[in-house]
């Protein structure tokens, strides 16, 4: 009972600090985490741990698989260069930079030890990539590539986490045998993502459609993925990305309208409960780490603030290199791929926030090394590992938006514009099917009055004012007239249900009708 009182009051205090978050404009992973910490720190309250299985198993899917299903294919496809360069070349490279420096700065560090610390910080973090980005005036070549790479590079870390693991219980590292395994590990996850991507196609395909039913087996996709490919071992992550970028590219032939609002919807509320929990969760874990690390912690604290230096510091060597290198030595790439500059390449360096993955990886290193002695400095690896997580977060997400601003950075509105020549050619194409199809068929009345509402929309969208169509006022006046006949609609709803007139089960379906009308209104509204 203890335990789901405490849930019950985080997921309160987590729905209290988003409402925050929204009104103060701070990237909400920040505000959880400082909150956390603050919880923790209350007397008397009692411990929380942060189960490392629970994180990988409960936590990791849902998240990469949402993180995929919003990302766009053709948009990853065209920037797969730098999000491979990010996701592989700039987490190996922070994992040997963090290395070195572990091992140079921190007594007794030996180079196993040192690159375990680096694969376990090296990878930024979807959820925070996600968060911080969100809403800001940035072209959306920039936020791809970066979100891109948080679903990527899990899999680069948490493998390379494994093996420097290993190297601390055995003593022997061989990065041929490490890069091999990688490979395979890497293509086995991919290749059976797409088996399990297009299993659940196929269900979807081909069994009745529910919407219940639908939407559950989204949830269960991610679960299954992992799992599978986990007990294969190839690598979960990947399997898990791959499922959820087969199904997302699928899933206008395969889910229903009803499946799609409800599946968003349901969607929206468990990844705000998670991420939410995750981020809180981080936090409370520093009084437990704190006292973990006893009478050393002076020297902890001056370790933190010098990995966290080189973990920031890394990505920026490794990105202006990264930008500009490539571009210099290949024709190809600079035509194929879009002029970039310096601002953007500096937004890319300062966006490797890290979270959840990085601890839960640190919290899951085992209690011994080699045979029954205790795995080294495994308190002050989790220590150094909360310290980046909390300095990257803060740091970089608090000022992330100030430097946009700084730069003048502005949004490329390419979306919009994809958006606005579909909405046309769509509207278009549909007032010539009407006009060949049904011209003979129908009254004048009735086919003046399906068309209406696509020249409307046309005119809306080309703005052209004449006298022969609605100018721009009329638009307005039309939209307006329809918000109020909507809620004219659900008065008389509800008035007809207190008389007795009609049962829920007809207000919940008329109800139901009415919101996907409302729905479709915003929308229009929104593009006016």
């Amino acid at each position: 009972m203890q335990d789901i009182a405490i849930v019950i009051i985080l997921l309160a205090v987590v729905t209290a600090l988003a409402e925050v978050t929204d009104k103060i404009k701070i990237p909400y992973p920040i505000l959880l985490v400082v909150a956390g910490i603050a919880i923790g720190m209350i007397p008397g309250m009692p411990s929380i741990s942060l189960n490392p299985d629970i994180v990988f198993l409960v936590f990791l899917p849902p998240v990469l698989y949402a993180s995929a299903w919003n990302t766009s294919w053709p948009d990853f496809k065209a920037a797969k260069r730098p999000i491979i360069l990010l996701a592989t070349g700039c987490v190996i490279f922070t994992t040997y930079a963090v290395a070195w420096v572990a091992h140079m700065v921190i007594p007794g560090f030996n180079w196993a030890e040192a690159f375990v610390l680096g694969a376990i910080i090296s990878p930024p973090d979807a959820v925070a990539a996600t968060a911080a980005t969100k809403g800001l005036s940035v072209p959306k070549r920039v936020i791809t590539i970066l979100e891109g790479e948080s679903l990527v590079n899990d899999a680069t870390g948490l493998i390379a986490y494994r093996y420097a693991v290993v190297a601390v219980g055995t003593g022997v590292f061989s990065i041929w045998d490490a890069g091999i395994q990688f490979f395979i590990v890497a293509t086995g996850g991919i290749v059976l993502g797409l088996l399990i991507g297009w299993s659940f196609k196929w269900i979807h395909k081909f069994t009745p459609d529910n919407p219940t039913t639908d939407t559950t087996l989204t949830f269960l996709a991610p679960f299954v993925a992992y799992l599978v490919a986990e007990s294969v071992h190839v690598s979960g992550v990947l399997a898990v990305v791959t499922t959820g970028l087969y199904v997302a590219w699928n899933s206008s032939e395969v889910f229903s309208q009803q499946t799609r609002l409800q599946a968003y919807g349901s969607w929206n509320t468990v990844l705000f409960i998670l991420n939410g929990v995750i981020f809180i969760l981080i936090g409370l874990q520093l009084p437990e780490i704190v006292k973990n690390i006893g009478a050393n912690s002076f020297w902890a604290w001056k370790y933190a603030i010098i990995i966290s230096i080189a973990v920031i510091v890394g990505r920026i060597i490794w990105v202006y290199p990264g930008t500009y290198i490539p571009r210099w030595l290949s024709r190809k790439i600079r035509e194929r791929e879009p002029e970039t500059n310096i601002k953007l390449a500096t937004i890319v360096a300062w966006s490797g926030m890290r979270g959840v993955v990085s601890l839960a990886a640190a919290l899951a290193l085992p209690l011994t090394g080699k045979g029954t002695e205790p795995f080294p400095h495994r308190n002050l690896i989790i220590f150094l590992t909360f310290c980046v997580i909390f300095s990257t977060l803060v740091l970089q997400g608090l000022t992330l938006r100030p430097l946009i601003n700084w730069f003048g950075l502005q949004a490329d509105g390419k979306d919009q514009e994809e958006e606005q020549r579909a909405r046309l050619l769509i509207a278009s194409s549909i007032i010539e099917h009407i006009e060949e199809n049904y011209a003979l068929s129908l009254s004048d009345e009735v086919l003046n009055q399906i068309k209406t509402k696509y020249e409307i929309r046309i005119q809306r969208l080309r703005k052209d004012e004449t006298e022969k169509k609605l100018n721009e006022e009329e638009i307005r006046a039309f939209h307006r007239l329809q918000q109020e006949l909507l809620q004219k609609e659900r008065q008389d709803l509800l008035q007809m249900r207190r008389q007795g007139k009609i049962g829920d089960e007809a207000l919940r379906r008329i109800e139901y009708e009415l919101d996907l009308e409302e729905t479709r209104l915003i929308l229009d509204q929104a593009t006016a």
